[in-house]
């Protein structure tokens, strides 16, 4: 008897950050319905690497624009429909945050600090990558203020 062997679709999302007064705030966009907190994130198209998928994401979801670190932070895993995403997360410092980009009528967006991020969101894996990045950049990087954003 063989298994059915479901198909896991490749995504890639960004964490968009930024300093505030010397804390690390990360920001939020809704679902399309205003359900749920969630990252930019979508499908790879053909041909595009999965940093570059994720910037794209970000623009069109969430209007910031930045240079995604092409170091992969983590990936997490997700249903929905029936269907099976495996999502791979990168960071994304904000440079540019525009309030005219693709979706800004079909969501909300809002910077909050990571604590309060990693209770918003929705996945337990996402949460996990979220205190992961947390953690590192707090231990190990000395963040410039761009609050200005």
């Amino acid at each position: 008897m063989s298994r059915k062997v479901s198909k896991v679709f490749k995504q890639s999302g960004v964490i968009p950050y930024r300093v505030n007064n010397g804390k690390v705030e990360i920001l939020l966009i809704t679902t399309r319905n205003f359900q749920h907190w969630v990252i930019p994130k979508g499908d790879i198209p053909n041909g595009m690497s999965p940093p570059a998928s994720a910037a794209k994401e970000a623009w069109e979801e969430a209007g910031v624009i930045g240079q995604v670190d092409v170091n992969e932070l983590g990936s997490y895993k997700y249903r929905k429909g029936g269907k099976i995403y495996r999502v791979k997360m990168y960071l994304l410092p904000v440079e540019m945050l525009s309030e005219d980009y693709p979706e800004a009528s079909q969501r909300k967006r809002q910077w909050v600090e990571v604590t309060i991020a990693i209770r918003r969101v929705k996945f337990n894996s996402l949460k996990r990558i979220l205190k992961g990045f947390f953690q590192v950049k707090s231990h190990f990087c000395a963040f410039q203020d761009t609050s200005h954003i």
